[in-house]
């Protein structure tokens, strides 16, 4: 596998225990990080390093692989076909992102390279792994990719863990003030769009001043956001925290009445799945796999999502 992700290196990051529950469906996984310049790490059937030592180890010894995988179809994909082709085995790509979203290809003059790219690398793929049954419907109807090299293999979250997690934190008794308590837990980055949260919960305090909207996460976007809260007069009702550890974000979905996500675009979207894992009554955009679980969906829109939110906390 061809990654970026340097969370593989961190013993307890949930990046290092995905990638430990796909080295046990197989008989070996060797993961190349892109920009680390560590030496082999060996966790059983998981092999890790940085991708300056793998040169060396690699032409010593070239052989004994089975497939090549990227983690994306993007610059980690080139890097992945060229090396399949060296070692003449079947070439496969991942998709995490939403890439046929028009808000990720308007993001940026970066994104819409990579959209064109995508489209390049991915017919040349032997086996695509996407995370949800959209972007796999994308790759069908749009990019009119045969349906048998794709498979839908959702990034692996531990659902009996967080059910069995005791609550540590319960946020009625934290946040007293409130008598419902929306939670959000996102990177306060543009593509997540707190913007429409804050916007429309001006709508909902009119009709119900004792709503409160906990944001959980950090970002660059963080001062910026606290600003528009600000403007909207919404500081009494808006709730920043930093990040949090695993076992207390899974008491908040337990405790809080209702998950909400605006954003623009997402792949699979994890904090949905954990949601849902937790119990929660759900509200979002129309992203990653926010219809599959059955998440109540709303329009990019401020009112509508307004009036979704205060119908769910009915």
């Amino acid at each position: 596998m061809i990654s970026t992700d340097r969370k593989i290196f961190e013993s307890e990051s949930t990046v290092k225990l995905r990638m430990l529950n796909y080295a046990s469906k197989i008989d070996e996984l060797f993961i190349i990080v892109l920009g680390a310049n560590f030496g082999l790490k060996i966790e059983g059937k998981l092999k890790y390093i940085g991708l300056t030592r793998f040169r060396a180890l690699f032409w010593k010894s070239p052989k004994g692989f089975d497939i090549v995988t990227s983690q994306d179809p993007f610059e980690t994909g080139i890097i992945a076909r060229r090396l399949a082709k060296i070692l003449k085995v079947k070439l496969e790509l991942q998709i995490h992102t939403d890439i046929g979203n028009h808000y990720f290809q308007q993001e940026s003059l970066k994104n819409r390279v990579r959209h064109l790219l995508s489209k390049q690398l991915l017919s040349k793929a032997d086996h695509i792994r996407v995370v949800s049954n959209k972007l796999k419907n994308y790759l069908v109807e749009k990019l009119k990719i045969d349906n048998s090299k794709i498979e839908v293999r959702p990034i692996f979250v531990d659902i009996e863990k967080i059910k069995n997690t005791p609550i540590t934190i319960n946020l009625h008794q934290k946040y007293p003030q409130f008598d419902k308590i929306i939670l959000m837990a996102s990177r306060l980055t543009r593509e997540k769009n707190i913007d429409l949260a804050i916007e429309a919960m001006f709508e909902v305090v009119k009709q119900d001043s004792k709503i409160g909207l906990i944001i959980v996460g950090s970002g660059p976007e963080e001062n910026r956001l606290k600003l528009l809260a600000s403007s909207f007069q919404l500081l009494d009702n808006l709730v920043f925290e930093k990040w949090v550890n695993q076992e207390t974000l899974y008491s908040y979905y337990k405790t809080c009445d209702l998950f909400l996500l605006t954003s623009f675009y997402e792949g699979y979207g994890m904090t949905l799945v954990e949601a849902q894992a937790a119990g929660c009554k759900i509200v979002s955009t129309d992203v990653g796999v926010a219809k599959e679980i059955g998440a109540t969906i709303s329009d990019q829109n401020y009112l509508c999502l307004a009036k979704e939110v205060l119908e769910s906390l009915k």
